[in-house]
């Protein structure tokens, strides 16, 4: 299997083949800033070869039994289990995170993506209504067709693989495209099986989107982006879902267990270099713990070891690449215009090793003392970036928390069980951890409320997503 290709190409009806417009970008490795691949620059041409392919085979699989489908997607959880190591150094080389966190992390949750949809069309359940003595009603669920599927950099084959699994699971035909930061391992998976058009969002992107024949859209990534997808998708009728940005708030009560609350907060910090859409980049910390809490976050925190990705010992790893760096230098500078004091980063390392000498590096980055409705605290970086800010009771950290435009995830920490259903029912998110962050059951709803996004994936929720109900009435 190859981890690391020269050229990225298509895959498409069963083969690899090369962009119509014979175009490709460079990749390039966050961790030492060169080009060591690259992807298929592809256009609305290659995904009208993508549809072509896709209505084709639709005719088979949406007909094969569940029992069959789930023994080829067992078998696709099965070789990317197999071939961990190989996938994770992918993951690693392609998107600057640490080994050990595409290790342990990124490439494990893409093979329980598979494994829990494979088993879960095993045990779905008809539905049937008995209307008085007048009629019978049977709902049945079908797959919807062809699934447009656009997933983003920061997790790559983990997120794909979420929508992927699903959609395929039921029926469907997918049509993915994976970001073109980060293509490689979504074109390993093709290795194994699936339509995959590499290329930009404004050209492969846009064209999955506008095309009449893809009746379903996932997308996860950013809220702009998001709101183009839906712009799009509305005038076709499409059945949408949007994954989108958060502003996450995590919430540290003075009752907290904070040897818990701070292992707990640095993590939602900072992992992944803080790359991940719900990270808490926002701390609250309650006033009569802030600076008990501040002092004893820092110190943790600076000790998170900065390094190449590819070593073993490494726990922040590199941005994924040059404007993602520009954008996070660029909100620290703003931070301090708008007040903010820099208690620890806030300046690019010096090189790591002779490797990454020429990678994009930013540190664990925490400001003190902003006001909470600044452009800071309000807008996504989506980077090591945090803020921590006091209160003094439930009220007042409900309200800043609740205090942007975004509603993806939170956290509370408390050890008052009555104050964590209080806190967590008024908070303005799709998901909230209790004394926990990241913790993941594949059974629930997942997605975001306000500009967070528009549905929910996980679960029942996603088999729901990726079919169409009938109802079949019949007359007594």
């Amino acid at each position: 299997m190859r981890t690391e290709a020269d050229k990225i190409q298509n895959f498409i009806d069963g083969q690899f083949i090369e962009p119509v417009g014979g175009k490709y970008l460079d990749n390039i490795e966050p961790a030492t800033g060169k080009s060591y691949s690259q992807v298929a620059d592809s256009d609305s041409r290659d995904v009208d070869l993508a549809v072509v392919a896709a209505e084709k085979a639709f005719v088979d699989w949406s007909c094969t039994p569940a029992a069959e489908r789930s023994k080829i997607l067992l078998r696709i959880a099965d070789l990317i289990e197999r071939d961990l190591e190989k996938f994770a150094r992918a993951e690693s080389i392609d998107t600057g995170k640490p080994l050990s966190l595409a290790r342990g992390l990124d490439i494990p949750r893409a093979v329980a993506n598979f494994r829990f949809f494979a088993t879960a069309i095993l045990h779905t359940e008809s539905e049937a209504h008995i209307t008085d003595n007048v009629a019978f009603n049977y709902t049945t669920r079908q797959p919807r067709g062809i699934a447009g599927l656009i997933s983003p950099w920061n997790l790559p084959l983990y997120l794909l693989s979420w929508k992927i699994a699903p959609a395929i699971a039921v029926g469907n035909i997918a049509i993915a495209k994976p970001s073109e930061l980060t293509p490689v391992t979504a074109y390993m998976l093709c290795e194994i099986a699936q339509d995959v058009v590499h290329g930009t969002g404004p050209n492969v992107g846009a064209a999955i989107t506008a095309h009449p024949k893809i009746n379903t859209i996932s997308f996860t990534g950013g809220t702009v982006t998001g709101r183009k997808v839906a712009e799009a998708c509305a005038p076709l009728f499409k059945k949408v879902s949007l994954e989108l940005g958060g502003k996450n708030p995590n919430i540290v009560f003075a009752d907290a267990d904070l040897e818990a609350a701070i292992a707990g907060s640095v993590r939602s910090s900072f992992a992944n270099q803080g790359q991940i859409c719900l990270c808490g980049s926002r701390v609250f910390a309650e006033r009569s713990a802030y600076k008990d809490f501040v002092d004893r976050f820092i110190e943790k925190a600076s000790k998170l070891k900065v390094g190449d990705p590819l070593d073993e010992k490494t726990e922040q790893g590199a941005i994924v690449n040059k404007t993602q760096l520009d954008k996070i230098k660029f909100y620290v500078d703003l931070a301090q215009e708008e007040g903010g004091k820099i208690a620890l980063g806030g300046k690019a390392p010096k090189p790591i090793n002779d490797r990454c000498r020429y990678g994009y590096f930013f540190p664990p980055t925490i400001i003190t003392d902003l006001p909470v409705s600044c452009r800071t605290n309000r807008e996504e970086i989506f980077g090591p970036v945090i803020t921590i800010t006091p209160f003094d009771n439930e009220e007042e950290v409900i309200g800043y928390a609740n205090d942007t435009d975004y509603g993806l995830a939170s956290s509370v920490w408390t050890q008052n069980l009555n104050r964590a259903h209080r806190v967590a029912e008024q908070i303005h998110t799709g998901t909230v951890w209790v004394n926990c962050w990241l913790v993941r059951d594949l059974r629930v709803p997942f997605g975001g409320m306000k500009a967070s996004g528009v549905g929910r994936e996980g679960g029942e929720e996603a088999l729901r997503f990726f079919t169409e109900a009938k109802n079949i009435c019949i007359a007594k």
